[in-house]
């Protein structure tokens, strides 16, 4: 990472899969210059990791409460990620 940027993971829980959460998701990093990848967990929780200026988490990480239409998000958790994020996002 650059100077200035960080990466966290979030936890997004709730009815947040088969609700194009992850595709939109990565909408919303894209527009935000984000990077990093969102991915459906066996749980039913959506993995969100991503990496960029605190701005642009702090936009992103706001977002996924809301979600996209369809999705009811019930919790989200964040942590400090310390891993490297390759560019670009990816829907895993």
């Amino acid at each position: 990472m650059t100077t200035g940027e960080r990466a966290v993971r979030c936890l997004v829980a709730g009815r947040v899969q088969g609700v194009w959460f992850r595709a939109t998701t990565a909408r919303q990093a894209e527009q935000l210059s984000l990077r990093g990848w969102a991915k459906n967990l066996p749980d039913g929780r959506v993995e969100v990791v991503v990496a960029g200026d605190s701005r642009g988490l702090a936009t992103l990480c706001g977002w996924l409460w809301e979600g996209p239409r369809g999705a009811s998000v019930s919790g989200v958790t964040v942590e400090e990620w310390t891993e490297p994020v390759a560019s670009g996002f990816q829907t895993l």
